[in-house]
């Protein structure tokens, strides 16, 4: 019984290790419907700004955009808006 208490904390000594040291990668990924009652507020420009990251929404002049890259920053229309 020992034994098995030693190596489950060694065990969990390297796997701290491992953590702390961030080298290894996992992945999950559950898929489940979510609904959100309230609302989005997206941050409203005059004009796009110089500096944003991919996934970035704005609002420019009622119109919404994504940001689609960051070198150079690029802004995309999402969608079909009248």
């Amino acid at each position: 019984m020992q034994e098995q208490v030693a190596k489950i904390q060694s065990d969990l000594g390297d796997l701290k290790g491992q953590f702390y040291k961030n080298n290894f990668t996992s992945f999950q990924n559950f898929n489940k419907d979510v609904v959100f009652n309230g609302r989005l507020r997206v941050p409203v420009f005059s004009s796009a700004p110089s500096v944003a990251e991919i996934g970035d929404l704005i609002a420019v002049s009622g119109t919404l955009y994504i940001c689609t890259s960051s070198s150079p920053v690029t802004f995309t229309v999402v969608g079909t808006q009248t």
